[in-house]
């Protein structure tokens, strides 16, 4: 059965019936990024689109060893760096949220990201990788904290911090291919990054821009759970999945969500967690923390904040869903 999730809000105000929808694409921090967008002129996007995201890989790739990111990891301990504008934002939203799950999700724990084969070097799925010892995984949990100085734009690294903003950066990158359409005067639209989506508006035929929330692509025949559509009208989509990049290391999965608290990966049954907000960047951030945190305390804390998420829950008979309130008000059964 199909089930539809629909905002509490939807604009009675469609663009014009005969207006075309122009597609544009492209590639960014390792994957696709795309966007539909009801274009009353001609002109091309697809530069100013690109631009922006590149500015965000320059800024916050922990891959790219010349950008910001890269740049504060190598500095010494004791210095203060000027952020700019956009890498600040992003991650003083990410300690506020690693301070509010319970540093479920902290852009501090890159150097375990990088040791579980999950970053730029050493990787899990090239030769010769090791997995660490639960000693070594410890010894790489995040020992001192970043500290932002927000009149003078300045972060201090303290010494051997890695920053990885994964979690955050590409639900950011979404929000900024969004807000500069509308600064074009666009106002309908529907971008994505590597599966995350942040729609606005409709379409010309009326209809909003429908997506299917994702599904855990390894589920075997009888595990499947209904599929979700959701109509993406001023809200975005993010999900965080243990299907997506792992490997298994002594008969056990080791999927690329790390919980900084232990050092080592997830191992709490969540398969993913799709996170809807009017900001992909929150839907990214998350939706990995709440994924770290399980069903039982993510859920609580979904609760307490007022998140709508979905958690899809590995048992022994197979996938199970639970809902948190905020999303079950926005569900109707088609």
């Amino acid at each position: 059965m199909r089930r539809v999730l629909l905002p509490h809000h939807i604009s009675a105000e469609p663009p014009p019936a005969d207006a075309p929808v122009r597609g544009y694409g492209g590639t960014t921090m390792g994957t696709s990024w795309s966007a539909r967008v009801v274009q009353h002129d001609t002109a091309d996007l697809l530069a100013g689109l690109q631009r922006h995201l590149d500015d965000v890989v320059a800024q916050m790739s922990h891959w790219e060893a010349d950008s910001d990111l890269g740049r504060f990891n190598r500095a010494p301990a004791g210095t203060w760096l000027v952020l700019p504008p956009a890498f600040f934002q992003v991650l003083a939203y990410a300690l506020d949220v690693c301070r509010e799950s319970g540093g479920a999700c902290d852009p501090c724990a890159g150097a375990l990201v990088n040791l579980w084969g999950f970053g730029p070097v050493n990787r899990y799925d090239e030769p010769g990788f090791i997995a660490p010892t639960p000693e070594q995984a410890r010894a790489a949990l995040p020992a001192a904290r970043v500290r932002l100085d927000p009149v003078s734009r300045t972060a201090l690294q303290p010494g051997g911090v890695q920053l990885d903003l994964s979690a955050v950066a590409k639900g950011y990158s979404v929000d900024c291919l969004a807000r500069w359409l509308e600064q074009q005067g666009i106002r309908d639209y529907l971008v994505e990054v590597g599966g995350e989506l942040r729609g606005a508006g409709v379409k010309p035929d009326g209809q909003p821009w429908w997506v299917a929330l994702e599904q855990v692509t390894e589920a075997e025949e009888g595990d499947s759970i209904d599929s979700i559509v959701l109509a993406l009208h001023g809200l975005a989509v993010a999900t965080s999945g243990d299907y997506r990049r792992y490997f298994f290391n002594d008969g056990r999965r080791r999927p690329h969500t790390i919980d900084p608290r232990t050092g080592a990966p997830i191992e709490n049954g969540l398969a993913s967690v799709t996170v809807i907000d009017a900001s992909c960047m929150a839907c990214d951030a998350w939706s990995t923390a709440l994924t770290v945190l399980g069903v039982d305390a993510g859920m609580a804390l979904a609760e307490q904040r007022g998140i709508a998420a979905r958690f899809v829950v590995r048992r022994a008979g197979g996938l199970t869903e639970h809902l948190s309130s905020h999303m079950r008000a926005m569900l109707d059964h088609a």
